[in-house]
């Protein structure tokens, strides 16, 4: 299946003419996946993908920066009448948030589940190749980040070795794809005569903020992509720890440790210029990205390449357009 990210919002806690607070969308072939949720999220889709229509929408902790543009968005697919349920998980705390918020945008006539997620859980899905699984990362309160886990593949199927097993009909090549074995001119033939070995998926790893921890070195081992909190450059190490925060040579260091493709690089703060801190992550993972809104990557088998950042690549694949909201 086609993956890829948008990155929505990649600013710190304020937003600023040329980025939003954070907000991240992952398209795994047909699901729509938001991780985090900022001040304005509705109106970056509008500017670029078009209004997405998400199934699950992630929130990493209950900072105001991560989660201000959720009334906006769930009042306006209430307005487009929209029918397909959301759900909506995030660290214990959720549920007493959303009291709070269904005072802004009202009732909406699409059913919203609510999913508070610990340390290690996942959201089932059950349709799907992949999970979402939360892990524990170090900020000020609790605060999850998220691994998207594809499931392991089928290893590439030998057509000659099947025929010369006597398996013929193009419908079995299927079957023994499928972990089946079929009846070839010679006898019994399993998959594990015509296929190599299993080939494992790709993961996508998002901190949300969070200052270096080892268990996001766990979650991230060999990521194709880490989206890592790059609040501060390398002087303010200090100012750092005590914010629960990382510095852009931190989450570098972190990614050449987990042995991850590519880093991404978020929430730095506007008191540097962006050039800085990404050249101080480079000298520690060559492969750093200092993103931005609208950016978008790509992200292949492993074995059909290397993740690749589109720049303002956001756009370049549109979502379907909803119905247009009737006035309230």
């Amino acid at each position: 299946m086609d993956l890829s990210v948008v990155f929505y919002g990649t600013g710190g806690s304020v937003p600023t003419p040329r980025r939003a607070t954070a907000c991240v969308l992952i398209r795994a072939g047909g699901s729509r996946v938001l991780v985090d949720c900022g001040e304005g999220a509705q109106r970056q889709m509008m500017s670029s993908t078009g209004l997405v229509q998400v199934d699950e929408i992630l929130i990493t902790h209950l900072h105001a920066d991560h989660y201000l543009g959720l009334p906006g968005l769930l009042k306006t697919y209430d307005l487009q009448d929209r029918e397909a349920p959301l759900r909506i998980a995030g660290p214990p705390g959720l549920r007493g948030l959303f009291d709070a918020l269904r005072r802004i945008f009202g009732k909406v006539r699409y059913e919203i589940e609510l999913v508070e997620l610990g340390a290690g859980e996942a959201l089932e899905h059950p349709d799907q190749d992949f999970e979402l699984r939360a892990f524990e990362v170090s900020h000020r309160m609790p605060a999850n980040g998220y691994a998207f886990v594809e499931a392991e593949r089928p290893g590439r199927f030998d057509a000659k070795a099947a025929k010369a097993l006597g398996v013929t009909d193009p419908r079995d090549y299927g079957r023994l794809q499928r972990g089946e074995a079929v009846e070839g001119e010679a006898g019994t033939v399993v998959p594990e005569q015509v296929l190599g070995e299993a080939r494992r998926g790709r993961k996508l790893v998002l901190t949300g903020d969070t200052e270096p921890c080892e268990m996001t070195r766990i979650a991230a081992h060999e990521a194709e992509l880490l989206v890592h909190d790059a609040t501060f450059a390398d002087e303010d190490r200090v100012r750092a720890a005590e914010t629960g925060h990382s510095t852009a040579r931190q989450a570098a260091e972190l990614a050449a440790e987990a042995g991850v493709r590519m880093l991404a690089l978020v929430h730095i703060s506007t008191r540097y210029h962006v050039s800085t801190v990404l050249e101080e992550a480079r000298k520690a993972f060559p492969e750093s990205h200092a993103v931005r809104d609208f950016d978008l990557v790509e992200v292949p088998f492993p074995e059909r390449g290397e993740p690749r950042l589109v720049e303002r690549g956001a756009s370049a694949r549109p979502e379907a357009e909803p119905a247009p909201a009737e006035p309230d």
